[in-house]
Order: structure tokens, then C-alpha cells, then sequence
């Protein structure tokens, strides 16, 4: 896929940060349609105005939450009764609660949440758009953002990381289903990056040779990568690193070197987004 000129485009997340940023891009490459999900009304209204300026591209907003199944299957019905089937999915919504160690967990629904977003809603939301994807013939993408967290385990972020992991083992293995199943058409995409400063990770820090990411530099290569059908996307290389010595190394070993390097210090002061 050279560009998405012409396609249909629906970003979840879609009113600030990397979703905001994915859709700038859709416009700009001049897709037909730009459909924007996010539970922020305000600031999704905003987003949208901003970018049914910027270009021709039809814009469309839905506010969901898509830790709520059923919200999911009404805008999913809603989204393909009004603009059609879509083309490229771009899964990223997510959210990120508290540093502190498990069992200090006060608020109990922050794991329900976690999950529903971080991990459950890719798998629904892609339900509701890809066997559209497989029944037609023109080039379709899905591409979900994970984490590196789902590479490495990490402390003060257990939820986190269990949720990234669940999205990325789900997301590699569609891919893998498509192409088993000689669906060659779809391509499936997964990035993983470390903290990136869109707010989220707010007091997060980098560790040894891995500074907190550029949002755009992670947007453009997610979006260029998804284009080429690219498997799996891992940022910045010390991820990818990481992921080998993780996947070589006695558990003891990996312990001490991720340890030392600062990988499971870096959420000792996370604060996240201030609301």
C-alpha cells in the first residue's frame, strides 16, 4: 500500500496524541473517509474541526467508550451503515493507571479497565471491521499499538504490561491467521514502543540508551511500516535488544541486566497525564 488515498480510515484514541496524529495523516494522504473514535467529546469535536480543515477528507466522529462491548457493536453498526466498510484500522486507544506494586492496588476496576481497553477492545473493534477486510479483494490494513511492555516484564506497571502482552500474543496471531488462510490482502500490523511523550507516561523515565520517544517520530514510522504490511514494529532498537537478551539469557541474568540498565526503575516516579 502506497498511501491511503482513497481508503477508508478509522482511528480509535483518535482526539489527542498518537490517534490525533495517525488521522493528520490519513487526511493528509488524502483518504476518502476519517473516522474518529474517543470517549473525550470536547476534545474530539475540536479534532475534528481541526481536520476537516486541514484537507478533502471526509470527516467522522463517534464518541465511544471501547471498554464498553455493546458501545463498540452500536458505533461498529454505525460506523458501516453511514461511511461503509472500513479499509485501515488503526487500534489505539489505551490507558495506564498508578506506579505502585500490585497488591497496593486500591482502585479494583482500574485492572477491569485496563484490560478492556488495552486488551479486549482491539479484538472487538476488529471483529467489527475485518471480516469485511477478508470478504473484499482491495488492499486492508489493521494495526494495534501495543507496548514494549509487552516484550519484558517490568514492575509498577503489572496490569500494564499483562495487557499489552495479551494485545500483542492476539494481534501477531491474526496476522498469522490471515495468512495461513491465503488472506494475503490484509496485513496486520503491531508496534511496540517504549514511553513516548504524549502525556500519558508523564514522570516515566528513559533508561540506558532509550530516552522517552518523539511522538512524531513513533507516528511516522508506525504509519509507513503499517503501509508496507510490516509484521511486528519494535522502538526504538534497545526494545529490540532487550526482547533478544530477555528471550537468551537465564531469568536471573536478564534480572540483573535489565535492573541495571534502569528498565525496572523507569516507572518509579510515573504520574501520568494530569486531567
Amino acid at each position: 500500500m502506497k498511501n491511503v488515498a482513497d481508503k477508508k480510515v478509522l482511528v480509535t484514541g483518535a482526539a489527542m496524541g498518537l490517534g490525533k496524529s495517525f488521522a493528520e495523516r490519513a487526511v493528509r494522504e488524502r483518504a476518502a473517509d476519517v473516522v474518529l473514535w474517543d470517549i473525550n467529546e470536547e476534545a474530539l469535536k475540536e479534532t475534528a474541526a481541526e481536520l476537516a480543515a486541514l484537507g478533502s477528507s471526509r470527516i467522522h466522529h463517534y464518541v465511544v467508550d471501547v471498554s464498553d462491548r455493546d458501545a463498540i457493536a452500536e458505533a461498529g453498526a454505525a460506523v458501516r451503515a453511514e461511511v461503509g466498510d472500513i479499509d485501515v484500522l488503526i487500534n489505539n486507544a489505551g490507558i495506564v493507571r498508578g506506579n505502585g506494586y500490585f497488591w497496593e492496588t486500591a482502585n479494583r476496576s482500574d485492572i477491569e479497565k485496563t484490560m478492556a481497553i488495552n486488551s479486549l477492545a482491539p479484538m472487538y473493534i476488529t471483529l467489527e471491521f475485518l471480516p469485511a477486510m477478508v470478504a473484499g479483494t482491495g488492499e486492508a490494513r489493521v494495526m494495534t499499538i501495543a507496548s514494549s511492555a509487552g516484550l519484558v516484564a517490568n514492575p509498577r506497571m503489572s496490569v500494564y504490561a499483562g495487557s499489552k502482552w495479551a494485545a500483542l500474543g492476539w494481534s501477531d496471531s491474526v496476522r498469522l491467521e490471515l495468512e495461513q488462510s491465503g488472506n494475503s490482502h490484509v496485513k496486520v500490523t503491531t508496534v511496540c514502543p517504549t514511553y513516548i511523550n504524549t502525556g500519558m507516561f508523564d514522570g516515566a523515565k528513559g533508561f540506558l540508551f532509550t530516552p522517552i520517544l518523539e511522538q512524531d517520530d513513533v507516528v511516522n514510522t508506525s504509519w509507513e511500516e503499517m503501509k508496507k504490511g510490516s509484521a511486528l514494529v519494535v522502538l526504538p532498537w534497545t526494545s529490540r535488544l532487550n526482547r533478544a537478551i530477555s528471550g537468551l539469557l537465564p531469568l536471573k541474568v536478564r534480572d540483573f541486566y535489565l535492573n541495571t540498565v534502569g528498565v525496572y526503575h523507569s516507572m518509579d516516579e510515573f504520574t501520568g497525564r494530569k486531567k
